[in-house]
């Protein structure tokens, strides 16, 4: 059983991480690589913009972390909190709202990443709304794959 939930949170922290890199490199007109090495940069300041390749591997080195780690903490977190037994798509959605603020009011501020995010009115709703589809993403395949019997959760919906 153990095993079948650190499996679901490493497989939903890859899967929506993996997302979440795309959709940052969307909203931001720039290549998943200058995704990857803004995520690096989080640790290793600008200097992350001239590691080549070791910058961009350990761009995705932490963002699959981050985002598995997130993924577990929603795991357990859901084991003890009765809406995502009811409805695990509002769980993700509340989940996604709680990384989304977390993220970049605490860790982000607090990391060496540079440039710093700045938001306009549309580019936060878009990052937003992206962290929404990332909470619900990791939702999803915690459900359908981390409970129950036969990995679909307590409510088959």
């Amino acid at each position: 059983m153990r095993s079948r939930l650190l499996f679901a949170a490493l497989c939903g922290g890859v899967f929506a991480g993996t997302l979440d890199i795309g959709a940052a490199a969307l909203l931001n007109s720039v290549s998943p690589l200058v995704v990857l090495l803004s995520i690096a940069s989080g640790i290793l300041g600008k200097a992350a913009y001239h590691a080549g390749l070791a910058g961009v591997a350990l761009g995705l080195g932490l963002q699959w972390m981050m985002s598995s780690i997130a993924a577990l903490i929603y795991l357990i977190g859901g084991r003890l909190l009765p809406l995502s037994h009811r409805s695990w798509a509002a769980s993700g959605m509340l989940y996604g709202l709680v990384v989304f603020f977390v993220m970049n009011y605490v860790v982000v501020p607090l990391s060496a990443a540079v440039p710093k995010v700045a938001f306009t009115p549309l580019s936060f709703m878009g990052n937003l709304l992206a962290n929404v589809m990332f909470g619900v993403i990791i939702a999803f395949i915690v459900h359908r794959f981390g409970e129950g019997p036969q990995g679909s959760g307590p409510d088959r919906r």
